[in-house]
Parts: structure tokens; C-alpha cells; sequence
């Protein structure tokens, strides 16, 4: 099993570097941008945006943070708002909608058009580490993965805004898992599926089959899940660190360090080098990573190995039948899915493979549109200097043209 901790390791040489360079104080500290030392709400209350924090709790116990920014507009207005949902993806947080500056982040770029943006957070990540019974430190809390995101989160989150804002559809926008808990639980949960207005697939995710990187590294050993959880415990996997976080905040504010930080996007999630502004690394990594559970990550290594849209895979027949009372995962179907969709995919993406999205567009029954932008990585959907142009003027676009605006 040394080679999954070589392959992990290879991932984060360069962060281990820039950590041991900080702290013995081999390269000096740098003017860093403001925002590298805030969370949410004070990235989104510094740009002189209204923010709220709410809490959704769901049916099995976990409690959720779910930011919004509210419409500008005095209470008692009689002015109807398009209400949106952006969802974020692996080992992200909401945070990630907001982090470029106020004209090309889209949280802030749909507040400016005036409509009710709201930003959850998937169980287990640094806004959502709550239960009514469980602590963190039960292994029990992080006995999950995306199968329960999409049972459980989304339609309790989805709920909530839709009962708070008194609408009857909502609009749901996802970049990578925030695209495939949807892809899995809209065809299956029709209460769900007539809440959703509109769906925007940013980088989208299900059978990933063709990705590359640190999951390709791992998912030839995923089918040794008591090997694997042997390796790497059964409880939280890269969490949200201070130490991690400052440290690779000065590292990627230097000149030499941002070169070395953007490389490390790269290899992660694509290579796009136009279209990131390494003046806001630090920025991103004081969020990021924003932590999941061991299981969780498992599961995309399983997604990997088989190809398949399917449930956790626990390792055997028997384990199987035990948790399913079939001898296989259950298989997702992404071609019941009814709801209008538009999707935007990246050439480069390592993670949403082309191949991948082209397989998941023969499936789904009603496209609205594609635009596949050719040099775009996985995470420039959320962090590129012209995504605005890219996707977002057309998420806007859509929205208008539906809202009769």
C-alpha cells in the first residue's frame, strides 16, 4: 500500500515545501491580499454585501451552514427575485463562490443583478460540522459520502429555501459534486424535482470513468476498502488546518510561491494557466481544503475504478446485500432526470473528463445547453478571471429570459 501514500504525497510535495520554507523563515513574508484572512461572511460583508447565516437541519441529525446574500431591497416590498442555490464541490465550501473579486465571482455577480443567492455547505466540511447527537470526533459522524449528500442534504436545504423565501422553484446551480448529488437524486425524488426550476451543471460529475490525477492514482486499490480505511481511518479527510492555511498563505503570496501553488492546482484539477489569478492563491487556500469524510474520497476512487454512476461500494457481496439487499451498489440514473438543464464543461478538466460529460449528455432527456470551453480546468468554473464571460453572463442570461426580466 506504499504507493497510495507516495501518490498522495507527490500531491502535496509542494505544500509540504512552502510549509517547511515559512516556518523556517527562508522566504520572508509579503503584502497579502485582505481576503486571505477571511471567512464567508466577512469576504461577502467587506464587498458591502448583506449576509446571513442559516442553519438546515436534516433528516438523519447533521446540521448544515447555509449562507445567503440577500436581495437589496426594503422589507415589504412587493418585488418578486429570482432565488438561486449555489453548491459547491469536493472538499470545497461556500466560500469558493465568492472568492475572486466582486465582478467575477458569481455569488456576488448574481447579488448585483439582484436576485436571492444562497450558498450551502455539504455535510462535514468546515461549515457544516454539526449534529443533533453525534460529535466530530465519533467515527459514526463521518460514515458518509455524496450518497447521503444527495438523500439528505439537498432536498433538506432545498426545502428550507424554498419555504423561507415563499417560492415554488428555485434555481440550483453546482460546480462538480454539487453537480452529481443533483444528477443522482432528481430523477428518483420528484417533491425535489418540482422545486428545481432550472438546473446549471458547472464541470459536471457522474460516471467518471476517463478521470485522471490523484483519484486515478488511488482507484486501482479501491476495491480493498478495509485495506484502505486501515490506511486512512474511517473519519475526516483533509480537513480545513490554520496551521496549513497561514503558512500556505504567505508561501503562495510570494512571487516563487505562487508559481509553486498554481502548479499544485494543476495537477489536481487540469492545466489552464490563462485563466488564474495567482494574486488570489491565498485567498483560496485559507478555505481550502475544506474537508470530507475518508469515505467520502473513497467512493470517488470506486467511481474511477468502475466506471459507473453507482452507490458506495462496500467491497463484497455480502457487505453489499447487508447495506442494499443486492449483491452490487445501486446504480444511478441520470436519464430520469426531466429537469431542464444547461451544462458547461472544460477541455482540460482532469476530474469531469470530456469523455465522461459526453457519455452524461447521451443520457440526459432534456439539455437546454452545452458550452464546452476548451482550455478550461475543473476549478476554473469557480476561480477563473473570465468565467464571467465564459458561463456566468449566460447563467444570468437564462435566468433573465425565464424571470421575463
Amino acid at each position: 500500500m506504499t504507493h497510495i501514500a507516495e501518490s498522495l504525497l507527490s500531491c502535496t510535495f509542494s505544500l509540504i515545501i512552502a510549509t517547511a520554507l515559512c516556518t523556517n523563515g527562508i522566504i520572508s513574508g509579503q503584502k497579502i491580499d485582505p481576503d486571505a484572512y477571511r471567512n464567508v461572511s466577512q469576504l461577502i460583508t467587506s464587498k458591502g454585501y448583506p449576509f446571513e447565516e442559516h442553519l438546515v437541519e436534516t433528516a438523519d441529525g447533521y446540521i448544515l451552514g447555509l449562507h445567503r446574500i440577500p436581495p437589496k431591497h426594503k422589507q415589504g416590498m412587493n418585488t418578486s427575485r429570482p432565488v438561486i442555490l449555489l453548491q459547491h464541490g469536493l472538499l470545497s465550501c461556500s466560500a469558493c463562490w465568492v472568492e475572486n473579486l466582486a465582478n467575477q465571482s458569481l455569488g456576488f455577480i448574481l447579488a448585483d443583478r439582484g436576485m436571492d443567492v444562497w450558498m450551502g455547505n455539504s455535510r462535514g466540511n468546515t461549515y457544516s460540522k454539526r449534529h443533533k447527537t453525534l460529535k466530530t470526533t465519533d467515527e459514526k459522524f463521518w460514515d458518509f459520502t455524496w450518497d447521503e449528500m444527495a438523500k439528505y442534504d439537498l432536498p433538506s436545504t432545498v426545502d428550507y429555501i424554498v419555504k423561507t423565501t415563499n417560492s415554488s422553484q428555485i434555481y440550483y446551480a453546482g460546480h462538480s459534486q454539487g453537480t452529481e448529488i443533483i444528477f443522482a437524486e432528481l430523477g428518483r425524488n420528484q417533491s425535489l424535482a418540482g422545486q428545481i426550476k432550472h438546473f446549471f451543471a458547472l464541470a459536471p460529475v457522474a460516471t467518471m470513468g476517463n478521470a485522471t490525477g490523484p483519484f486515478k492514482a488511488v482507484a486501482p486499490y479501491a476495491q480493498y476498502i478495509d485495506t484502505l480505511f486501515q490506511l486512512f481511518g474511517k473519519g475526516e479527510f483533509l480537513p480545513s488546518s490554520d496551521f496549513i492555511s497561514s503558512n500556505a498563505r504567505e508561501f503562495c503570496g510570494n512571487d516563487y510561491g505562487s508559481i509553486v501553488c498554481e502548479n499544485l492546482i494543476f495537477l489536481l484539477a487540469g492545466y489552464d494557466s490563462a485563466e488564474i489569478n495567482r494574486t488570489r492563491i491565498p485567498v483560496y487556500v485559507e478555505e481550502h481544503p475544506a474537508g470530507t469524510s475518508v469515505k467520502n474520497f473513497l467512493h470517488y476512487a470506486q467511481a474511477v475504478l468502475s466506471g459507473k454512476f453507482q452507490m458506495f461500494d462496500y467491497g463484497s457481496p455480502a457487505a453489499n446485500m447487508g447495506h442494499y439487499n443486492q449483491t452490487t451498489p445501486p446504480l444511478y440514473d441520470a436519464s430520469l432526470m426531466k429537469n431542464n438543464v444547461s451544462l458547461y464543461s472544460g477541455g482540460n478538466d482532469i476530474i469531469a473528463d470530456p469523455t465522461d460529460v459526453k457519455l452524461l449528455l447521451q443520457q440526459l432527456p432534456n439539455i437546454y445547453r452545452h458550452v464546452n470551453i476548451t482550455t478550461y480546468e475543473h476549478l476554473d468554473f469557480i476561480w477563473a478571471t473570465e468565467a464571467k464571460r465564459q458561463c456566468y453572463d449566460d447563467i444570468i442570461l437564462t435566468i433573465v429570459s425565464r424571470e421575463n426580466l
